[in-house]
């Protein structure tokens, strides 16, 4: 058994929401969109992207899957449907040139849990009182970071820090990212885009997390400390908790 919670909010300095999410209890799916893009493409892009990851699901049920290579090219498959309806659709009509968007899944099946991610929206486990980012960030300046250029103090107020290096309908090929994690019970599960930890730290989510039973509550709660703390971007998350 799982309890779930998401929210979604434009905060406080965009004109749009330009993110979705998708929550498929029954299929123990949940999924996080980030759209880039112009005037509403960017809006139109994460729909999409949340949608067709949705359909494909709902045609193509999970159950009985539990071999983890089956499982990885499933959901890389998965992605590369999502891709090439996004990356078609932006190259139909000029106003949606350039749009794309992250993505973030999650999939719950027995003791384990698969996350997917393409983008910088980010999936994080808290246990025993501890939080940890499992995905890590598709960004420019993580890549600087990782090469040693830059600290993560620094990556923090880079000019840069939002340039994405993959998303979806970016480009003709995708290259998701894909973890597997054994459960335990009372585990919390945030699926997030930047607007939540840009506002939040980690260790303030993972604060209000011990302190908030209800995943619908937090939810709410995290929204309001991001838009309290500016609110510069969209914001969405979903907590589950095992």
């Amino acid at each position: 058994m799982v309890q779930v919670g998401f929210k979604t909010d434009k905060g406080k300095k965009r004109e749009r929401n330009e993110d979705a999410l998708f929550v498929m209890p029954q299929e123990d799916i949940y999924i996080v969109a980030d759209g880039v893009g112009g005037q509403n493409a960017g809006e139109l892009a994460s729909s999409m992207a949340v949608k067709t990851i949705a359909e494909y699901i709902k045609a193509r049920p999970l159950r009985g899957i539990d071999d983890e290579k089956q499982l990885k090219d499933y959901f890389m498959d998965c992605m590369i449907t999502a891709n090439k309806e996004i990356y078609h659709a932006a190259r139909l009509s000029e106003e949606n040139a350039g749009m794309a968007t992250t993505v973030v899944m999650l999939y719950l099946s027995g003791s384990h849990a698969y996350i997917i991610n393409v983008g910088d929206s980010r999936a994080y486990i808290i246990r025993d009182g501890r939080i940890s980012q499992i995905t890590e960030d598709h960004t420019f300046v993580n890549e600087l970071v990782k090469g040693g250029s830059i600290t993560r103090a620094q990556a923090e107020i880079h000019p840069h820090k939002n340039l994405i290096t993959r998303a979806l309908g970016g480009e003709e090929r995708i290259l998701p990212d894909f973890y597997r994690l054994e459960t335990k019970k009372k585990d919390i599960f945030i699926l997030c885009t930047d607007g939540l930890y840009g506002e939040v730290t980690a260790e303030e989510i993972c604060e209000m997390a011990a302190s908030t039973s209800s995943m619908s509550a937090l939810s709410s709660k995290l929204v309001q400390h991001a838009n309290k703390h500016g609110g510069n971007d969209n914001i969405t998350v979903i907590c589950v908790k095992i």
